[in-house]
């Protein structure tokens, strides 16, 4: 089965090249469909096989800049991209992925790398899911307090509305965000894209796996919005951070146009599924998503506590990222399918 395994010339190990292969084409998917990179779910699974750390982190965000590149073209056209508040947002994500990007090279010099990313990897992911989860909960006891009073809840309405405070706080500039419909401190987006862009550089995301829950639960932007802004980001400190980590020797080309390839394909089906599965839809795949995502990452970490098994951990890590990866474009795939199909009826019965 040697011929299934491809060197890597820049990082010097041998990689299973239908992975990279699964990964971009299910990323491309992904990425397009939430709003991201996708790198949430591509850096621990370079990772997973095979990549030194900081190799996997730099590698993925090459790819990601060109995936992004299309993916946001695409939601432009849909009216998903709100690109006053992308350039606002553009301010911190570089200075805050730059000081992100200094932090690994330094814990790679200390030799901590790969477990510390690992570990700031799983704090996220669950938070980030109880956040998802929690604000899914508080929107359907809302549509249930509705129903009792024999009322329908708006489309609109949402669980958790922490951006209504965050609203409140009135220093200036002040910018009216029209795609997104908001009306805030330009200090509000510009002190989120710092934060994001800052675990950006350290997880080597674009960012995205933040950003987009905190582009609805902070700042307030509807979900389509926040997916097609967020990938405007993406697609900008991809671009940024490919250069960084190129410069410092830390990306393959070889992987990073391999998954790019896939990637690119994907990325229109994923922009495209968002125009059929709107608001909470989008939300709870989110969030199963980033589970395991995070249970993947842990079967990682826990074998040096348990040697005997980590074969057995190692290959249920494998099949369960690229398990995720696959089934969840396939559950997009279909629902954008579905969606045409009805689409296409109702315009012939009109």
């Amino acid at each position: 089965m040697e011929w299934l395994y491809i060197l890597m010339p820049i990082a010097g190990v041998k990689i299973f090249w239908p992975g990279l292969i699964i990964l971009g084409v299910g990323v491309g998917i992904i990425g397009g469909f939430f709003g991201m990179g996708g790198a949430w779910m591509v850096t621990p699974g370079l990772n997973i096989l095979g990549f030194p750390m900081a190799f996997a982190i730099g590698t993925d965000i090459a790819h990601m800049a060109g995936k992004s590149l299309i993916s946001t073209m695409r939601h432009g056209k849909f009216g998903n991209v709100d690109y006053k508040l992308g350039m606002i947002m553009l301010v911190g994500t570089v200075v805050g992925f730059e000081v992100g990007a200094q932090m690994v090279m330094w814990l790679e010099r200390m030799g901590n790398v790969e477990k510390v990313v690992r570990w700031i990897y799983i704090a996220l992911l669950a938070a980030i899911a109880w956040m998802v989860f929690h604000d899914v909960a508080k929107r359907r006891e809302k549509e249930r307090l509705a129903a009792a009073r024999g009322e329908k809840l708006e489309a609109g309405a949402t669980g958790v509305e922490w951006h209504k405070a965050l609203h409140k706080i009135k220093i200036p500039p002040m910018v009216h965000l029209k795609e997104a419909g908001v009306y805030c401190s330009a200090w509000l987006p510009i002190f989120v894209s710092f934060a994001t862009g800052w675990l950006a550089g350290i997880l080597g995301i674009g960012g995205g796996l933040i950003r987009m829950p905190a582009l609805i639960y902070l700042i307030g932007c509807p979900t389509h919005v926040a997916v097609g802004t967020d990938l405007f980001e993406v697609m900008i400190s991809g671009l940024y951070g490919a250069a960084t980590y190129t410069y410092k020797g830390r990306t393959e080309l070889v992987a990073a146009m391999i998954m790019l390839v896939g990637a690119s394909v994907g990325a229109q089906v994923g922009a495209v599924a968002t125009k059929y599965i709107k608001g909470y839809g989008i939300r709870i795949a989110f969030g199963l998503a980033v589970v395991g995502c995070a249970l993947s990452i842990l079967m990682k970490l826990v074998q040096p506590w348990v040697p005997q098994f980590k074969d057995a951990l190692d290959t249920s890590a494998t099949v369960l990222v690229l398990g995720l990866v696959s089934g969840m474009s396939l559950y997009i795939f279909i629902r954008m399918i579905q969606g045409v199909k009805m689409e296409l009826a109702r315009k012939k019965a009109a």
